[in-house]
């Protein structure tokens, strides 16, 4: 194991130019990330620079087998953490040989948004915080739980420190630590209120970056799962019963919304949300209506609200946004599997195109 250790620890600037670029992109059902790898003459650090791809869509649910060929195009670049030096992972989108977006391709239509001249304009930030369950392998119980059995109840985990409250901090650090290293604006991690589930944030982020650093971030984590042995669930209410789900909750401002005045802003673009609560709903993430009860720091999916400091709300507002009489806001409905394509570019949508 010593060798292939040091195999894969090889550095390749020592006897070659050549480089290796992790291909990756959304599989069919919306959450399965898939990649592969090629080698390139030499390092690369703007995605027009590297060449298209292709891949056989008939084995990820996305063209059928008598017309299967999908093309990858490059639209991030981020350090690899994996086999570092000059490697690199490339955030790809897919489409037809034609060139048109498959459906599957959420990216194609919120690039669209974000290039819009009023979106530009109003320069979005988006900060997603990330919650997620480690399962055991061969059980899919969550991590250092009993096999059939339960932890003591919901209390000492959120923040937790201990090795009877905290399960899974290896795998955390490591993770934080590789985005960090890739380039993305990982802006910290914690415990949850479930054993065994844990958040990160990414941002703030500009735009579609956002949803790039995301997917990019979910991978890494795929794959720090992957080597642990540990299986990464992105389900919004993992175990049932008395024990939090998992969200994706957005955090979202303008320029508008960040100068002299912005309170004004941010409560109109909370009443347009309202407005479209049930087709935000629609596309926040599948088996939500499991998540948004009106319990364990949620609002319940069918009402609409919002509040200061309110975790109960659909949106809160933050005592600092209140006091400043400008900032930010977070949408609180998002799962935790849902597209961070879809949702920032949904909101951006909603608050600043959208006219009711």
């Amino acid at each position: 194991m010593s060798l292939l250790s040091d195999l894969i620890n090889l550095n390749l600037g020592e006897s070659t130019k050549k480089i290796i670029a992790e291909y990756i992109w959304i599989g069919g059902s919306g959450m399965d990330l898939r990649s592969k790898a090629r080698t390139l003459p030499g390092p690369v650090t703007d995605p027009s620079e590297l060449p298209l791809w292709n891949y056989d869509g008939s084995s990820t649910g996305q063209a059928p087998g008598n017309d299967s060929e999908v093309i990858l195009r490059p639209q991030a670049i981020f350090k690899d953490p994996f086999r570092r030096g000059n490697n690199i992972l490339v955030m790809c989108d897919t489409y037809t040989p034609a060139g048109d977006p498959i459906p599957t391709n959420k990216r194609f239509n919120a690039a669209k948004i974000f290039k819009h001249p009023d979106v530009v304009a109003e320069e979005p930030w988006f900060g997603i915080e990330q919650e997620y369950t480690l399962l055991q392998k061969q059980v899919n119980w969550p991590l250092d739980w009993p096999v059939g059995g339960f932890p003591g109840p919901q209390g000492p985990y959120y923040c937790g420190v201990g090795a009877d409250k905290s399960f899974g901090r290896d795998i955390v650090d490591s993770h934080y630590k590789a985005c960090l290293y890739a380039g993305i604006n990982i802006s910290g991690i914690n415990g949850e209120v479930m054993p065994a589930q844990w958040e990160f944030q990414v941002g703030p982020a500009t735009g579609i970056t956002a949803g790039d650093q995301l997917w990019v971030a979910r991978y890494i984590l795929e794959r720090i799962t992957e080597i642990a042995g540990v299986v990464l669930s992105f389900d919004p209410k993992p175990i049932p019963g008395d024990w939090n789900g998992a969200g994706a909750h957005t955090n979202y401002s303008t320029k508008s919304m960040r100068s002299d005045g912005g309170i004004h802003v941010i409560k109109k673009a909370i009443e347009k949300l309202g407005l479209r609560h049930k087709e935000h709903i629609a596309a926040y993430g599948e088996g939500n209506e499991r998540r948004l009860t009106g319990r364990h720091e949620t609002a319940s999916i069918s009402t609409f609200s919002w509040g200061v400091a309110n975790r109960g709300a659909s949106i809160r507002v933050g005592r600092d946004t209140e006091k400043e009489g400008k900032g930010y806001f977070e949408d609180r409905r998002p799962a935790s599997n849902m597209d961070p394509y879809v949702v920032t570019s949904m909101v951006a949508d909603t608050t600043i195109l959208w006219k009711p």
